[in-house]
């Protein structure tokens, strides 16, 4: 009877979330979500091949950019079936392996763009900081050494955490609050004593977004007290300046990135559509925002894309 049990639990199905209460109009709330899906989708492959196909934007600032925009449509392929899937078609059912799939995509993915930022925040320190060393410190070997590491860091931590959840029996109620899998929420359902789990998740989370942006900070610091000791007032703006595209990425990705969690494990009496909308606006903002933000405020990459389309 006990085996019986286990193989019910073991091929169950967790059921996915739209919107609460709007599942009348879900098909109408499909239209901006699909509208966010093509312009980030349309915003970040245009970023790639600007990039590619020009030489003159082949300098680590832009690479650093493609990588961000690869990670950015990476997350936006990850999580298009399920979202779209309940607000076109109300399919809310996701088997557990395919949501042990999901949340491994997303999971690796947001935290190599953790990586990719604190790239990009190197990369204006070296540039600002140390700018005669900028073009022997960031060579292409030493680019692609740093964002194959970083790549490796996500992958292997977040690797065992599928495992870790299916080892589980899922006997309590099977409703996920989002469209999507997270491995905070899941491990929840769990009727199983999910402490390992819990510490890891944190544990991995501290080793990744925490330290990432605990360096993005202090390289900050450090580029702030190097342009108050420029003397010329134009030139520590113009300086400054190269950094408000970066800065506007990472309080895009950060904000909701450390909200979501703190708010899963310690949130319990707040309020359910908080969680939904910090879900959302970790998952799509960014890739949608990212794009938009470095057209405006490079200048080189906005003449080059006027130049291909206009």
């Amino acid at each position: 009877m006990s085996a019986l049990n286990d193989t019910k639990s073991n091929s169950a199905v967790f059921l996915l979330t739209g919107i609460p209460g709007q599942e009348d109009v879900h098909l109408w709330i499909s239209i901006p979500f699909c509208l966010m899906y093509l312009i980030s989708i349309v915003g970040n492959s245009v970023i790639l091949f600007i990039i590619k196909t020009d030489p003159s934007l082949h300098e680590p600032m832009y690479i650093f950019l493609s990588m961000l925009a690869i990670t950015d449509l990476g997350l936006l392929v990850a999580t298009m079936p399920t979202i779209l899937g309940i607000f076109l078609f109300n399919s809310r059912e996701i088997s557990l392996d395919a949501c042990f799939s999901q949340l491994f995509f997303i999971h690796s993915l947001s935290y190599i763009e953790s990586s990719m930022l604190l790239l990009m925040a190197f990369d204006r320190f070296v540039a600002i900081c140390n700018p005669l060393r900028y073009a022997s410190v960031l060579n292409l070997p030493r680019i692609a050494n740093m964002a194959q590491l970083f790549v490796l860091r996500a992958v292997a931590l977040i690797f065992p955490l599928p495992f870790l959840l299916k080892r589980f029996q899922y006997c309590r109620a099977n409703v996920l609050s989002h469209s999507f899998c997270v491995h905070q929420e899941v491990m929840k359902l769990a009727c199983s004593d999910i402490r390992v789990n819990s510490i890891y998740g944190l544990s991995i989370a501290l080793l990744t977004v925490g330290l990432d942006s605990l360096l993005i900070f202090l390289s900050y610091v450090r580029i702030l007290r190097t342009v108050l000791s420029i003397t010329s007032h134009v030139e520590s703006l113009r300086a400054l300046n190269t950094c408000v595209s970066h800065l506007c990425a990472v309080l895009l990705f950060y904000t909701p990135m450390l909200g979501l969690p703190v708010i899963h494990r310690f949130g319990n009496s707040s309020s359910h559509s908080l969680q939904i909308v910090l879900g959302y606006v970790y998952l799509l903002v960014p890739p949608l925002m990212n794009p938009i933000v470095y057209s405006v405020k490079s200048k080189h990459l906005r003449a080059r894309i006027i130049r291909v389309f206009f």
